[in-house]
Parts: structure tokens; sequence; C-alpha cells
């Protein structure tokens, strides 16, 4: 069982746990995308998996917003783990090639980096735990899903519409954080909590340098995936 934290602590049992869980969902997932035969079948489970996500996360948003919860600094759907579901639930019901790009790159690599960094108190078992953990591997498991389970794949169209929605997003709420003294996206200060943010040195040139290291990974990860490949992709809308 896991131990109860009355606040979360980074690398934890209870975080090393959850991580696991989350791989081993994924690697689950990717069997049944391969193990489903392509049709009717494989379409009504990718389906579901995208009602599940959007009726988990949209009921947590319409929570957030009740006045009980309301907080003008965390409830607005301006975290970039906020957009990515969104996306994740548009790609899965429609493979739209733009939503596959922002949940593969959003997905794989911003999301992740917020799971293993944290910027959370609560512990396990308090809901907010359980509520950041479910909402992040549902978004992480969407990706891979899509990727190594359906077959979807990037190209370097795809990752120009990630870097550029990326960076029109962050002007925008880099601008409302400006104008509402919120920091969504630790656009305007870094988080409490340690983090990789603390290595790239301070405000604003940790957005610079944050920029051209997300530029650098996803080149990365985009290249051994558009060399040719026997098997002919998914189609993308």
């Amino acid at each position: 069982m896991l131990a109860t934290e009355r606040t979360f602590i980074p690398f934890s049992f209870s975080h090393w746990v959850v991580l696991l869980l989350v791989a081993a969902g994924a690697v689950l997932l990717v069997w049944a995308g391969r193990a489903l035969r392509a049709g009717r079948a494989r379409e009504d489970f990718t389906h579901g998996f995208a009602i599940v996500l959007a009726a988990y996360a949209g009921t947590m948003l319409i929570v957030d917003m009740l006045p009980a919860r309301w907080s003008i600094d965390s409830s607005l759907p301006l975290h970039i783990s906020d957009l990515t579901w969104m996306t994740a639930v548009y790609a899965l019901w429609t493979r739209s090639r733009w939503a596959f790009a922002l949940t593969f790159y959003w997905g794989l690599t911003l999301n992740p980096q917020a799971m293993i960094t944290p910027a959370m108190r609560p512990g396990f078992p308090d809901f907010a735990f359980i509520d950041f953990w479910l909402q992040h591997a549902l978004v992480v498991w969407a990706a891979v899903y899509l990727t190594w389970g359906l077959g979807l794949r990037p190209d370097w169209a795809a990752f120009r519409i990630a870097v550029t929605v990326t960076i029109g997003r962050a002007v925008v709420v880099l601008c409302f954080n400006t104008v509402a003294g919120t920091n969504y996206g630790f656009l305007n200060a870094k988080p409490a909590n340690p983090s990789v943010l603390d290595l790239m040195g301070p405000w604003p040139w940790y957005l610079v340098v944050e920029l051209l290291a997300v530029i650098v990974l996803w080149t990365l990860i985009t290249w051994p995936l558009t060399r040719p490949r026997n098997t002919p992709n998914q189609s993308m809308r």
C-alpha cells in the first residue's frame, strides 16, 4: 500500500509508484491499440477513451470553477495540461493532424516534465494528489496510444504546428499573467518547488532557454519517427 503523505515529497515511495503505474498503463494501451483490429472495435475503444478523458477532465474543470474552489490563480484552463487534454480528446476522436501534433509534443514532453517535478503540495491520499496524477496520466496515455497503439506519426509539418502554437500560447498567457497577476505556465516566475527551470537562469532568460531546449528535444524525437517505414501510417485528417 502507498504510504500516506500530508505533503508531497518528490521521488518518495508514492511518487515512484504512480510513475510506474503511468508507465504500466501506457504499455497496456499500446498493446490494446495493436491487438484490436482496425475497424469498429478499435474505433469504439478509441472513442471510449476520448469520452472518459473528456468526462473526467471536463468535470474537474467545472468543479474548479465553482465558488468554493474558484481562484483566478489556478482555476482557468490556461495550464498546458488543460490545453493538452482538450487537444487529446479531439485527436482521439478525429485523428486531426494539428490535434495529434499538440498531443504528441505536449503530452510526451511538457506533461511528463510536470510529473517528474510536480508543483503540488498535497500528498497521497489527498484528492488533489489523485486528481493531478490521473489527469496527467490520461494525457500521457492518450499521446502514447495514438502514436504507438494506433500508429500515428508526427512529421515536420506537425513539428512546425506545435512550435508555432506553443509560442503563440505562451505570448497570450504571459500577457494575461502580467495583467491578472497570475503565473500560469510559470511564465512570469519559477515554481516554488525545485524544477528543471532552476538550471535555466533568472526570468526572463529561462523562458528563452526553455524554448530552445524544447525545440531541440522535439527535433530529436521527431527525426527517428520521420524516417521511411515499410508500413503505412494511420491516416490523419
